[in-house]
């Protein structure tokens, strides 16, 4: 989630002798954030004591009751001490009555010894504060601590500007980087291409070698330079080992007088845990449900905001003041990031590609739907006959439809851009726990437009297993649609980012262009398909090499409008805009040493950019599907390497995939770094990645100067280049799951061609026939022929065969169940259509 903090005033001065400002004006500066323009990062309190940012102050409300001044902290950790060095401590605090606090600089774990420990008095008044000393001992692990606990009286503290002068500057941030040959850690298909890349100062060719688990030599070759990367600053080389393919565990690379990290060939098991993990990471992310520990050991909490004290939402939530005389249930969904908001425009996104996931095992070929079949995730809805991908969208769609502006109201139909916190909250801080209030933001066109897309695209993929929740979605999606033309041009203000991100975007011609695309491939009626052909993205290159996103999502149109059956007249015309589009991804994974399908045209890395990378991904992905060109495929494949650890900073940015995986993602849920009570992240959460634009405390502080591939660090207050958010991992869903698909990087060959046509159509009843032809070498015997419908078809009989259905697959038994090669049958298809086009089949297997 990307966030924007509104700039704080000036600090006012510290009311201490002149002398000793200017003594300290140049010192080092041990704090991080302690004027909160950044809102709390990486401040931290105890869970008795909530704290948020207030007019530019962090303040908490002190409980009544406790004893110590221990029982009640905020602070901050990491804090650096050196031995003889002098320091000032300073602040500017209130309380809400006359209190004594301590104000402490300590070691942050036993046995806490003191540097300084004195005792301001707060009145209701801010007061300006100020001590020094001189550190006895060396740490890294110091802490400045307010103890603000012991008051029989409930009261509120404030502080702000505060600082702590002195002592040596910092040390220069240098990540560790691990071993200069870099390799993908997960490992390598063992049909597909297998490449590291070298840091090294030679300029020549090097011998590498690869060895087994055992040490053997099994292969060896020379590598290719590179020269300097501008994305890391390095001179690098590459190594191609692709030619090997033996399937092993525990190889490693040498080049240089240096080896990788173990890795293996033969991964495709790896990439099926992959597609599990990513796919059940959503379940741990909701909102309004107890996550039960059983389905997800280490990661069971209670539901959070169903309206039990101390949360106020989500079951009875008012507007922001001034924008709506009504209140909502907006239940459910999911926890988009670090925070607990919850956006509509990044559900969108996310509960798209989810859904998309599942889709693509109707509109490609060697797919796997079993592996996103009900039973197949760890969620709570096995049994109930719907594919566990589809019920996990559903659970962010039922959320959206919720969003919907009320019948009768002003803006009706139209969709709330997010609700949130009132005010930031800090970490870590679980679900259930939190204190804020909760408010509904403005209505929104680009939100409108996301619940019109998303609840059409629902509607055609609900409609075999939930007949009057596709009705509900596609009600929904057509409301939204008609109140988005009626308001066209309503944006979320850029300004509205505290407590949530702001989500800000200020053209949604994209977004029209998206629901247009979706509504008419769900329905096939024309007002969409004009909308469609009148968009100016329609002929648009949509495809820039930034990738497509929540903010823009014209891309996403024309993804499903290349895949999804339609009788759009410039079909093809559209499918090779997709091809041409992942040539120039295809291009980028080639001309960069490290194969990043990513190249900006700014040469910067932005918010989130390992998300940009799999988007563009998807892209070449999707290209596979279209043509069947190895090309496509082994793109893909190279491009994940980057992600899984073949990078500048041998950085796996999966977490548990990986022998160096970053785990210590920006969370309030998943806070281990903070609190060893709690959870990590769970198995595949994928981090946001490289941002050269430092845009959070911690970044700024260490990464300054840095090349685009070293803007990150595994840190849980690096929010900006750390965090997790439901559109990173939906996007590493459809991409994982692509890479599953794909087996050890070889796809078999078909054994038929099939040609299926309408011979009559009568809109709600149609009669087909479909031409099964032998190409294999071999005869093939007792052979069923199999397909999925994209819309609402279904199968009354097969003239000359025994069809059965089940939701939209379809298997046919055939009268002649024997074709010699070349040889070919046809069978005719009588079916009826509920609602929506009858278009033909998207692929077929026989066997």
């Amino acid at each position: 989630m990307q966030r924007k903090f509104p700039i704080a005033a000036a600090a006012a001065l510290l009311l201490v002798p002149l002398a000793a400002s200017a003594a300290y004006a140049d010192a080092p500066e041990q704090i991080v954030n302690g004027t909160f323009d950044s809102g709390t990062d990486p401040w931290w309190w105890t869970g008795n004591s909530p704290a948020s940012v207030v007019d530019g102050r962090l303040c908490a409300n002190i409980p009544a009751g406790t004893t110590n001044p221990w029982d009640a902290i905020l602070g901050q950790n990491a804090i650096r001490l050196q031995a003889g060095e002098s320091y000032r401590l300073a602040f500017t605090a209130s309380g809400s009555i006359p209190v004594t606090v301590r104000a402490n600089v300590q070691l942050a774990d036993p046995p806490y010894t003191q540097e300084i420990s004195e005792a301001p008095a707060l009145s209701p008044e801010p007061h300006d504060f100020s001590y020094t000393f001189t550190a006895a001992a060396d740490t890294t692990g110091g802490q400045v601590a307010f103890q603000v606990g012991g008051s029989a009286t409930a009261w509120t503290f404030c502080v702000d500007n505060v600082s702590l002068q002195g002592g040596a500057p910092p040390p220069v941030y240098v990540p560790d980087t691990g071993p200069r040959v870099r390799v993908n850690q997960v490992g390598y298909l063992a049909n597909g291409p297998k490449q590291a890349t070298v840091v090294t100062d030679a300029t020549a060719p090097l011998p590498w070698q690869l060895r087994n688990a055992g040490g053997t030599v099994v292969a060896s070759g020379t590598t290719s330079p590179k020269g300097v990367d501008p994305t890391s600053g390095q001179n690098v080389q590459t190594a191609d080992f692709s030619r090997y393919t033996t399937v092993g565990s525990g190889l490693t690379l040498s080049v240089d007088g240096d080896t990788s990290v173990p890795f293996d060939i033969g991964v495709n098991t790896s990439y099926e845990k992959l597609r599990t993990d990513a796919l059940s990471w959503f379940y741990v992310q909701r909102s309004g449900i107890e996550i039960s520990n059983a389905i997800a050991p280490g990661y069971g909490r209670a539901a959070g905001h169903l309206g039990v004290a101390p949360n106020q939402g989500d079951t009875d939530v008012p507007c922001q003041a001034g924008v709506c005389d009504y209140r909502l249930d907006v239940r459910g969904g999911w926890y988009d990031a670090g925070d607990h908001g919850k956006y509509v425009v990044n559900g969108g996104i996310a509960a798209y590609q989810l859904m998309s996931t599942f889709e693509r095992t109707k509109t490609a070929a060697n797919t796997r739907p079993d592996k996103l079949a009900d039973g197949s995730l760890r969620l709570p809805e096995h049994g109930n006959k719907v594919p566990d991908v589809l019920d996990e969208a559903r659970w962010e769609l039922e959320f959206m439809l919720r969003m919907q502006v009320p019948a009768g109201q002003p803006l009706a139909g139209m969709v709330h851009h997010k609700v949130h916190d009132q005010n930031w909250t800090g970490l870590p801080l679980d679900p259930a726990a939190d204190p804020q209030p909760r408010e509904l933001h403005p209505p929104s066109t680009a939100a409108t437009l996301n619940l019109a897309a998303t609840a059409a695209q629902g509607a055609r993929l609900f409609a075999p297993y939930d007949k009057a929740f596709a009705n509900k979605l596609l009600a929904a999606a057509r409301t939204a649609y008609s109140a988005a033309l009626a308001h066209p041009a309503v944006y979320a203000p850029a300004s509205d980012g505290n407590g949530g991100g702001a989500y800000d975007d200020a053209d949604v011609s994209d977004e029209f262009y998206w629901a247009a695309a979706e509504l008419y491939l769900s329905t096939g009626e024309r007002v969409y398909r004009d909308a469609v052909m009148a968009s100016p993205w329609h002929t648009a290159d949509v495809f820039k090499p930034e990738g497509f996103s929540w903010q823009f999502t014209a891309a996403a149109g024309r993804l499903d409008l290349a895949t999804v059956p339609n009788g759009l007249p410039d079909r093809a015309r559209v499918r090779q805009s997709v091809v041409d589009g992942a040539r120039k991804y295809l291009a980028a994974v080639r001309a960069n040493p490290y194969g990043i399908a990513y190249a900006p045209t700014t040469g910067k890395y932005e918010w989130g950019s390992n998300s940009a990378v799999l988007n563009n991904l998807v892209v070449v992905a999707t290209a596979f599907d279209v043509t069947g060109a190895a090309e496509f495929r082994d793109g893909v494949v190279t491009g994940m390497d980057y992600l899984l650890g073949r990078n500048a900073l041998n950085q796996s940015y999966v977490t548990g995939f990986g022998e160096r995986s970053s785990h210590n993602q920006h969370t309030r849920i998943y806070a281990h770094q903070l609190n060893q009570a709690l959870p990590n992240p769970p198995s595949g959460s994928l981090a946001g990645g490289p941002n050269s634009n430092l845009q959070d405390p911690l970044a700024a502080k260490l990464l300054a100067g840095c090349a685009p591939q070293f803007c990150y660090v595994d840190d849980i207050n690096s929010y900006s280049t750390n965090e997790i958010a439901i559109n990173w991992n939906s996007t590493l869903s459809w991409v994982a799951s692509f890479m599953a698909d794909q087996g050890e990087g070889r796809g078999a060959t078909p054994a038929c061609s099939v040609s299926y046509s309408n011979v009559i159509d009568l809109g709600s009843a149609f009669v087909a026939q479909a031409t099964v032809k032998n190409t294999s070498r071999q005869t093939i015997e007792n052979w069923r022929l199999r397909y999925s419908y994209t819309g609402t078809q279904q199968v009354q009989l097969a003239v000359n065969g025994t069809a059965t259905q089940t939701a939209a697959d379809v298997e046919i038994r055939p009268w002649q169940s024997r074709l010699r090669p070349g040889e070919q049958t046809t069978i005719v298809i009588v079916g009826t259509v509920p609602w929506g086009p009858n278009n033909a089949p998207a692929t077929f297997s026989c066997g």
